[in-house]
Formats: structure tokens, sequence, C-alpha cells
């Protein structure tokens, strides 16, 4: 009898034992199926995610390539240099042209230059040569210090003496022009009195 139920025993103990181990074997085969289903899992809500952020990474694509054709589309402003004036005091006679610019005020000397500076022969001092000469000299000195725009004012001697400028007058004007600089007005300032003093050379005149 106490055989029979120590068999009993061990016959109850070999199959728990057994339905242990189909336990533990159903366990480790649904291990990796779980595993499996979590990874699909979140490979399927990765795949979802870059689906939805495709879009707007595109939208933000197409937006910043609009923005820069826009920024193309958009004309380029010119730029203005700011204009820097000055007087070119211009004195023309028979026997020199002096050429003197100044600021808009006329108390700063910005160059000065002469005919009689570039000569030789005083009986040249006059000439158109010499008036070009010393217009390049003033432009040279003028272009250095910032001034890109001139007005223009001519006289001649004036007064008991001649009213018409001398022949260097227009030869600095043209060289003036062709310095680059922007012109703006031109005057004689040729002093013509109202009345006439005494012209010197006496009763009977200048006696040659």
């Amino acid at each position: 009898m106490a055989k029979a139920e120590a068999q009993q025993a061990e016959e109850a103990k070999a199959a728990g034992e057994a339905v242990a181990e189909g336990g533990a074997q159903q366990a480790e085969e649904a291990a990796p199926e779980e595993a499996k289903a979590a990874g699909e899992a979140v490979a399927e809500g990765g795949a979802q995610q870059a689906e939805e952020a495709a879009p707007e990474e595109a939208k933000a694509a197409g937006e910043a390539v609009a923005e820069g054709g826009a920024q193309q589309a958009e004309p380029a402003k010119p730029k203005v240099d700011r204009e820097k004036w000055a007087i070119a005091h211009i004195f023309s006679s028979y026997n020199n042209t002096i050429i003197h610019m100044t600021d808009l005020t006329g108390a700063e000397t910005v160059s000065i230059s002469s005919g009689g500076n570039h000569v030789n022969a005083d009986r040249y001092e006059s000439s158109p040569f010499a008036a070009m000469k010393a217009a390049n000299t003033v432009v040279e000195a003028a272009k250095s210090k910032g001034f890109n725009a001139l007005h223009i004012r001519i006289r001649a001697v004036g007064g008991v003496g001649s009213r018409v400028p001398g022949p260097g007058a227009q030869a600095a004007i043209r060289a003036l022009a062709r310095g680059g600089f922007k012109i703006g007005r031109i005057d004689d300032v040729t002093p013509i009195p109202h009345d006439m003093t005494r012209k010197k050379g006496g009763k009977r005149g200048r006696r040659v």
C-alpha cells in the first residue's frame, strides 16, 4: 500500500515537472514572438512619424525656395554715391589763368594752380595748354579729397579792364568736365561797374 502511494507521488511529480517544462517552453516560444511584435510596432510607429515629418520638411523646403526666388526677383537698389560739392573759381586774363577750388563756403581752399606753374615762358601763361594743365592738377587734388561735383565761376579782369575772359577759360572748363565731376552751375562773375573809374594812362593815353 505504501509502495503504491510512493509510486503515485513519483508519477504526480513527473507529471508536474513535464507540465512546468512545457510551460517554460511555451513561454520561451512566446517571448520572441512578443519581442518581434513589439519591434514591428516600434518600426510602424517610426515609419508613421517619418511619413508625418516628410510633408513638413517638404513644405519648409518649398517655403525656403519661394523666399529665395522672391529675394532674387526683387530689383537691386542702385548704390547712390553722396555728392560732395566744391566751387571752381577761374580767373582768366590775357596774362594768366588761375584756377582756385574751394568748398561751398569759399573759406576753405581745396586746391589752387595757375598756368604759370606749368610753362616756362611768360607768353604761354595764358595759353589753353597751360590752363588745361592747371585744371588737371586741381582735379587730381580735389578727387583725392573726395569731391565729385562742382560749380564753376568764371571771372575776367573786369572794371576798367577787359570784360571778356582770356583764352584759357574754355580749356579749363573742358578739363574740369573731363575730370569726371558733376557740373552744376556755370556763372560769369566778372565785376562790371555801374559807373566808371578813371582809366590809367593819363590825359593823353598810354604811349607805346
